[in-house]
C-alpha cells in the first residue's frame, strides 16, 4: 500500500510505474490494476527448506515465495523492457545481493527498509520508523547512498494532510465519544474479538461508538459482525473502507497495531492505545509511547487484564491534549512529497 502512495505522487510528477509482485494468496493485483498500473505478477515457487540455508533473512524467506536468486531474474525479466529510471524494493527478505543483481538494468534503487537489519546498495533509503537514526545504517550501506530516515518521510495518502488542519482544530477540546479499532486487514488472530470483549466489560459510557474496520478477507469476520451485535454500546463494522482518514479525523481515540497506519494517526492528532503483534514492531511502538503519542500493550494476551484500565486514564482531556500535541508533532502527511523531491534531485543529476 506505501508502495501505491508513492506510485501515485510520482505519477503526479509525471513518471510512468509498473509494479513487480509476486502472486502470493491474497494478493493486491487486481487493485493495481483497479489504479491503472502495469503490473508483472511473477509465479509462486515451489521450493525447498535448502534455500534458506546459511541465510541472515531466515525468518522473512519464506514470506518470498522463491529464493532471491530466483527472484531476482524474475524481475529482471520483468523490467527488462521498460529501462526504469528507478527500482523500488520493498520486502525484508532482499538485500544487497538481489539489489547488486538488479544494479545494471536500473539507473537507481530506491530500498524501502523497517529493520536495519542487513546489507542494502541502493542509491536511496528510506526508513519512515520514528527513532530510527541515519547511523543504525552506518554498517549495512554500501557505497554511496543517501538516507532518508524517520516519519517526516512517511508515505501518506494525500488525504491525511488534507485532513490534518481540521482534525487538529476539532480536537481543541478533548473527549471520548467516539473509538476506531482498526488491526489491519487480516486480524488472523482475531485480536478484533480480544479488544471487543475487553470494552464490553470496561465500564465505558452506553452512548460510546465503535468503528471497527476490517478486511473483507478477515477470517473471523462473520464473528466480529456477532459480536458487535451483543455490545452494550453503539457499534459498526466496515470492510474494505477506502475513507480511513476522515474516520481516523472523526475518532476521539485509536485502539490498533503498530506499523504504518501509526502514522497517518500521527498526522491527524489521533492519540492511540497501539497493541505490538510482531517483534519487528516493538521499537516503532516503544518510540511512539516514549514521544507520548501512544500507550502500547505488549502484546494480545494482555488485552483482557490492561486496556480496561488504560481506558479509565486516558478518557481524560488533559491526558489527551498531552497526546495529541505529540502525535501532531510526528508526522505532517507530507513524506510522500519529500522523498518524490529527492527522487527529482537524483534523476536530474544524471
Amino acid at each position: 500500500m506505501r508502495c501505491l502512495t508513492l506510485a501515485d505522487e510520482l505519477t503526479r510528477e509525471g513518471y510512468n510505474c509498473w509494479f513487480v509482485c509476486r502472486e502470493h494468496k491474497g494478493n493486491l493485483g487486481d487493485l493495481i490494476r483497479s489504479k491503472g498500473y502495469g503490473l508483472s505478477l511473477l509465479p509462486v515457487q515451489d521450493y525447498s527448506e535448502s534455500i534458506f540455508e546459511n541465510n541472515s533473512q531466515d525468518d522473512y524467506m519464506s514470506w518470498l515465495g522463491a529464493s532471491w536468486q530466483e527472484d531476482a531474474n524474475q524481475t529482471l525479466n520483468a523490467i527488462k523492457s521498460l529501462n526504469p529510471d528507478w527500482l523500488v524494493v520493498d520486502h525484508y527478505a532482499l538485500d544487497a545481493e538481489w539489489e547488486g543483481r538488479l544494479a545494471a538494468s536500473v539507473s537507481n534503487i530506491l530500498a524501502i527498509d523497517d529493520l536495519a537489519n542487513r546489507d542494502h546498495k541502493c542509491t536511496l533509503l528510506l526508513d519512515q520508523n520514528l527513532g530510527r537514526l541515519s547511523s543504525d545504517y552506518d554498517k549495512f550501506i554500501q557505497g554511496k547512498c543517501i538516507r532518508l530516515v524517520g516519519p517526516r518521510y512517511a508515505l501518506l495518502r494525500p488525504e491525511f494532510a488534507e485532513y490534518r488542519e481540521e482534525s487538529l482544530k476539532r480536537r481543541g477540546n478533548p473527549e471520548f465519544n467516539r473509538i476506531l479499532i482498526s488491526l489491519g486487514g487480516i486480524d488472523r488472530d482475531n485480536v478484533t474479538g480480544k479488544i471487543l470483549d475487553a470494552l464490553s466489560d470496561s465500564g465505558i459510557p452506553s452512548d460510546t461508538e465503535l468503528d471497527v474496520i476490517m478486511g473483507g478477507s478477515a477470517p473471523h469476520l462473520c464473528e466480529i459482525r456477532k459480536q458487535v451485535s451483543d455490545l452494550p454500546f453503539r457499534a459498526n463494522v466496515s470492510v474494505n473502507v477506502k475513507d480511513m482518514a476522515e474516520r481516523m479525523y472523526l475518532a476521539d481515540l485509536s485502539i490498533g497495531a503498530a506499523g504504518g497506519t501509526s502514522w497517518e494517526r500521527c498526522c491527524l492528532g489521533l492519540p492511540t492505545l497501539l497493541i505490538i503483534l510482531a517483534e519487528n514492531q516493538v521499537a516503532g511502538a516503544k518510540a511512539l509511547e516514549a514521544s507520548g503519542a501512544a500507550v502500547i500493550i505488549e502484546n494480545a494476551y494482555q488485552i483482557k487484564s490492561i486496556l480496561p484500565s488504560e481506558l479509565v486514564e486516558l478518557n481524560n482531556p488533559s491526558k489527551l491534549r498531552t497526546m495529541i500535541d505529540a502525535a501532531a508533532k510526528i508526522s505532517d502527511g507530507c513524506g510522500v512529497l519529500n522523498v518524490v523531491r529527492e527522487m527529482n534531485n537524483i534523476s536530474e543529476k544524471i
